[in-house]
């Protein structure tokens, strides 16, 4: 009788959302799944992200996996920590979202449209440095909550915008309600933002094979891994004030053939240590690379190091 996997996941809008799409999927190559929610110390508490820890939305999720209550977790993947989990595989990354980010303000206006005073909420140093940076003189309010909480504080007249993950809002079926989707010129988004982890047992072999065969996406799977080791090369958690975003490009080897590349962008903000990494001032450094798509640890590296020349030390802060 054919095995019924046990798919672990949050129980918000969001998380269920994504969840619900790898599960479609391994029902279409003939899997039986089952969605089993699990409450993680993140859903739990109202505390800033800073005081309850980095993993705080996966960790209850990796331990489920691990004892064997889920056969499957699917993470938000910029929510896991940098360092691996041995008793886990990351079988697979599905084709990723827009990972950009997305404004949604009152009246429809856009980003230069807001006048200057315009209160911005978000809970996110990589965001709020970004912002600063633009000149606009916007003031960073911070804030927690789902979807729902943030964008109804514009609705309500308590902000002027919320910046959000662009993903988010389109796996929610809420795309009409952005007034404006940022460019990574502007805003580079969080490291593998818009990307999923599916993570199994080490040792369920089957599991692991079915998942990579059915919904791993190699391109996505590459962008992700060099996002995210800049920001383990830069000691940096999935909470810190780092933007990244490597894109599969076309370029030409020594032979003048047509191959596919990384291209690499970071960005890291630092202040001042006596200042708010929210609402106070923050220099940003960028730095970006070019390299093969079977090296994206080594170019996420790469690209570290540049910005750890340029002086962004140890990083660390909440994202949300």
């Amino acid at each position: 009788m054919m095995r019924t996997l046990r798919i672990g996941t949050r129980g918000s809008a969001l998380a269920l959302a994504q969840t619900g799409t790898i599960a479609d999927a391994l029902e279409r190559a003939g899997a039986r799944v089952e969605i089993i929610t699990v409450k993680t110390p993140g859903d739990l508490s109202s505390a800033p992200i800073a005081e309850i820890g980095v993993g705080v939305f996966t960790s209850a999720l990796r331990d489920a996996l691990a004892d064997g209550t889920v056969d499957v977790a699917v993470h938000s993947y910029k929510d896991l920590p940098t360092a691996p989990d041995p008793r886990l595989s990351l079988a697979a990354v599905p084709l990723r979202a827009d990972p950009r980010d997305a404004l949604v303000a009152r009246d429809g206006l856009t980003l230069g449209e807001l006048p200057a005073g315009s209160r911005i909420g978000t809970g996110s140093p990589r965001r709020a440095a970004q912002l600063h940076a633009l000149g606009l003189g916007l003031v960073i309010v911070p804030i927690r909550g789902n979807v729902d909480t943030r964008v109804r504080k514009v609705r309500d007249g308590e902000l002027d915008a919320v910046v959000l993950a662009r993903a988010g809002l389109a796996r929610l079926g809420r795309l009409d309600e952005i007034t404006e989707t940022l460019d990574p010129i502007q805003m580079l988004p969080a490291p593998a933002q818009g990307a999923l982890a599916v993570e199994c047992r080490v040792d369920d072999v089957d599991t692991e094979h079915l998942l990579r065969s059915t919904i791993d996406d190699e391109a996505t799977r590459a962008a992700a891994a060099a996002e995210r080791a800049l920001l383990a090369a830069l000691e940096a958690g999935c909470s810190a004030p780092v933007g990244a975003l490597a894109d599969v490009v076309e370029d030409f080897d020594a032979d003048d053939r047509v191959v596919l590349r990384l291209s690499l962008r970071g960005a890291a903000g630092v202040h001042a240590p006596d200042t708010d990494p929210i609402t106070g001032p923050v220099d940003i450094l960028r730095a970006s690379a070019t390299g093969d798509l079977t090296e994206a640890a080594q170019l996420g590296r790469a690209v570290a190091a540049e910005l750890l020349e340029l002086g962004a030390g140890v990083l660390s802060g909440p994202e949300q």
